[in-house]
């Protein structure tokens, strides 16, 4: 009920103010978890409209190092895809959303440039992209960084155990 609700006040705050960059980055991230609850259905209708709204944020404030990484969690997430998605996906769309993990890296790098080290999940996800191009070496180094980030949450400790344990496989 939460999430619906945010969507609407992310969509009032549009309405008021288009040349808003945080208006869109919410809306982008409200649409998104609307999606979580509504299917992949949903979740793949929305993405392209989620893409156009977090790209038009960093293009109003190129400094939120956010923004720029939500995209690259936006490429990640289509680039990783399963197969059987893809299928379902082309099925339900006649150009369903795709992505790389190049792009995914270029984003999370551009988040880093524009912020360093403000998030240990950009971090653990350049880590992450680099293990999927198969760069050892760069993995290596962001998963470290990640591993090493101070914990002041929750999620910075469980980015830390995940990196970890990534480390620990290669």
């Amino acid at each position: 009920q939460l999430a619906y609700e945010a969507l609407e006040y992310a969509k009032i705050a549009l309405e008021k103010n288009e040349a808003n960059f945080a208006a869109h980055k919410w809306y982008a991230i409200c649409l998104s978890d609307v999606g979580d609850f509504e299917g992949i259905k949903t979740k793949i209708g929305n993405a392209i409209v989620i893409k156009e709204h977090f790209q038009r944020a960093v293009e109003l404030n190129p400094k939120d190092a956010t923004t720029i990484h939500l995209i690259g969690i936006w490429c990640y997430s289509f680039a990783e895809m399963p197969w059987y998605q893809r299928k379902i996906a082309a099925t339900l769309f006649a150009t369903p959303p795709t992505s790389t993990f190049q792009e995914a890296l270029r984003y999370f790098h551009m988040a880093e440039e524009a912020e360093p080290n403000f998030y240990s999940k950009n971090l653990l996800f350049l880590g992450k992209t680099y293990l999927k191009l198969n760069n050892k070496k760069m993995a290596l180094l962001w998963l470290s960084k990640a591993k090493d980030y101070p914990a002041h949450t929750e999620e910075d400790k469980q980015v830390q155990k995940e990196a970890l344990e990534l480390l620990n496989s290669i």
